[in-house]
């Protein structure tokens, strides 16, 4: 039962769920409490820029992309009211369900009531969230958001996460039915990474033509498109996506659009082809990319793009791996490919590694083998006793699932500390070819 359900969450594709309203409600508050980060920037004043916007999050084993649509910023060249219908409505269109969150302490504002209006128009399931119920004084006050004329009213503190359990709970349970995809279906390689770090010449320099438009404005590519490469014994479907951006640098609508397209062809790829500028280094927002790849437990190829434009000297490209390694830490078994998609210096050897992390994310272990490799491992470096407990490890397996997960089962798994979990990693990856995979390990009670 409990292999079966650790498949079942694997094989699932997430929904998106877009957190939307006025600014300063506390929707980035709510975000950092979902994923369990402090990645958006909560300050009290309005506009504030965040450098991280989609993240991923679960509830009771429901998994799902939450994205906050916050940064509607006073004094942008857009009218403040036009910007906000911008945003909303691009929310509505990509987004499985809407959290649309007031403040308690400021009543139904006017912007609240735009919002309101465009969200009723949809069919897409809202979920009013009123924020900053911090105490029962507030409750009373919550009656007036009757008026917006939503069904679905939840008063929650984003602060101290109280309220949220049932607005998630009913969140979950109108989000479409988990897709599985197809068995036979070609692998999907999404080609992702920042604006103009050159993804789109890169797919052109692969396919020999100018399938995309190249230019040097960021964000020429708008959309998602898949093209069937099927070449020198290669056949996967190739996925260009828009460059994700920080949100102060997601101004218009189009390039919001694009983000969250992005989001969503990292879901449903198999390998990310995480193409960075080599010029501009593997900055705060590229690592940004890689850590949504890796949180979905996508196959990862790093592939620093101009190189022939980086000024170099001989330890450059060991120099440049080992910062890159650094940052990604401990997560370091990524291949890195330094390429040019203008000369096609080893774009070819970028598929080749593509293809190679593909397969290492289908390696399938027979049970038997696992464990005559893993057990005398254990045997010989087993868990250390914690608070006088010895942990004993009986029997391991690999579940049956799209991507590298492995069961170890035992009499005490709760006294297993994670310093152990990644000794069993590092053994499993030096036994195993797994280079570009994220591994999960879990363990249970015998």
């Amino acid at each position: 039962m409990e292999i079966e359900y650790f498949c079942h969450q694997i094989k699932s594709m997430s929904s998106i769920v877009a957190i939307v309203g006025r600014p300063n409600v506390g929707k980035s508050t709510f975000f950092n409490r979902m994923i369990q980060k402090r990645e958006a920037i909560v300050d009290a004043e309005s506009g504030v820029t965040r450098d991280r916007h989609y993240g991923k999050s679960d509830w009771n084993g429901r998994a799902f992309t939450l994205i906050d649509t916050g940064g509607y910023v006073e004094g942008s060249d857009d009218i403040f009211q036009k910007e906000i219908d911008k945003q909303v409505n691009l929310a509505i269109d990509e987004a499985d369900a809407i959290i649309f969150m007031v403040d308690v302490t400021d009543g139904v504002t006017g912007m609240d009531e735009t919002v309101a209006n465009l969200l009723r128009r949809s069919q897409k399931p809202i979920f009013l969230a009123i924020n900053k119920v911090d105490n029962a004084l507030r409750v009373d006050d919550t009656m007036e958001f009757y008026s917006l004329g939503f069904e679905n009213l939840y008063s929650i503190s984003s602060v101290n996460g109280s309220g949220s359990g049932e607005l998630l709970d009913s969140l979950i349970q109108s989000l479409p039915k988990e897709q599985e995809r197809e068995e036979d279906a070609l692998p999907r390689f999404a080609v992702v990474g920042r604006p103009n770090a050159g993804k789109s010449s890169f797919i052109n320099a692969l396919i020999g033509e100018d399938r995309y438009i190249v230019t040097d404005i960021a964000g020429t590519t708008r959309d998602s498109i898949d093209t069937q490469y099927n070449r020198f014994g290669f056949d996967f479907n190739l996925v260009d996506t828009a460059g994700i951006r920080r949100k102060a640098k997601v101004k218009e609508d189009i390039e919001f659009y694009s983000v969250m397209r992005s989001v969503r062809a990292i879901e449903y790829s198999d390998v990310c082809l995480l193409v960075v500028d080599g010029t501009r280094g593997f900055d705060g927002q590229v690592q940004n990319i890689f850590w949504l790849a890796h949180r979905n437990n996508k196959g990862v190829v790093i592939l620093i793009n101009k190189w022939d434009l980086v000024e170099k000297d001989t330890n450059a490209v060991k120099a440049y791996e080992a910062k890159i390694k650094e940052e990604i830490s401990p997560f370091v078994d990524v291949p890195i490919v330094f390429i040019s998609s203008l000369s096609k210096q080893r774009i070819f050897k970028a598929v080749e590694t593509a293809v190679d992390v593909y397969k290492n994310r289908s390696r399938r272990i027979p049970t038997k083998a696992f464990n005559n490799i893993m057990l005398p491992i254990i045997e010989k470096n087993p868990p250390p006793a914690y608070k006088g407990k010895f942990v004993k490890i009986k029997f391991c397996t690999q579940l049956p699932t799209p991507h590298p997960q492995f069961a170890f089962f035992c009499n005490l798994p709760q006294y297993i500390r994670d310093p152990y979990r990644r000794f069993l990693e590092n053994k499993l990856r030096e036994k195993y070819d797994f280079n570009g995979i994220p591994i999960q390990i879990f363990f249970r009670k015998k």
